[in-house]
């Protein structure tokens, strides 16, 4: 009898929500290209928006997202606990990030041109003309605002508030301790309400 979701032949087909990471990453290891792709497809975006609010450069998020893919191809015969798959992609790009930004040198605003036109933010669909402008010179004020932040500071802000990530997770991420993610998230979001006054 064949699986009910067995494809022709009774090859297994692989919907992505549907299946954890855990079993893809397995599956994957064992050279299924397919599982490997469902797990591009999950988690592509988040990546490429963390590198992109990390960089603030379009082309240097476009090329951190597929570094951190092409590496995680290379090395899942490396990852031993598949259900960390997020958390080892969140790291790698973290840590791609900030080596580009010690070798960058200090964004100003007149780079925010380097985004190409596209903003590091978006806003939500759906809204009247003028509460999306309005939505969108406080998402660019944010941006900005991000920037002043020390790269250490932001990585920290954007794992936990942008992309939930726990302390434990964000102090592997960074390779610090729990209490240093919440000093430095403490500190990152006293600088982000005084720079962001203006809109409160």
């Amino acid at each position: 009898m064949s699986h009910p979701d067995a494809g022709p032949g009774g090859t297994m087909v692989l919907t992505a929500t549907a299946i954890d990471d855990a079993t893809l990453v397995v599956r994957a290891r064992e050279g299924d290209l397919t599982a490997f792709e469902a797990l591009v497809a999950r988690y592509q975006k988040r990546i490429y928006q963390l590198a992109l609010r990390m960089t603030r450069d379009r082309a240097d998020a476009e090329d951190v997202t597929q570094e951190v893919f092409l590496t995680a191809w290379r090395r899942l015969p490396e990852i031993q606990q598949e259900a960390a798959f997020s958390g080892w992609l969140y790291t790698t790009a973290t840590n791609r990030c900030l080596t580009l930004l010690r070798k960058r040198r200090p964004i100003t605003a007149l780079d925010e041109q380097d985004t190409h036109g596209e903003p590091a933010w978006t806003a939500p669909l759906g809204q009247d003309p003028q509460r999306s402008a309005q939505t969108m010179a406080q998402l660019e004020a944010l941006s900005e605002a991000l920037g002043q932040l020390t790269a250490a500071q932001r990585a920290v802000w954007l794992l936990r508030e942008a992309h939930g990530r726990s302390y434990d997770e964000i102090a592997r991420t960074m390779d610090t301790t729990p209490d240093s993610v919440r000093g430095r998230l403490s500190r990152a979001r006293v600088q982000l309400a005084e720079l962001m006054s203006p809109w409160h």
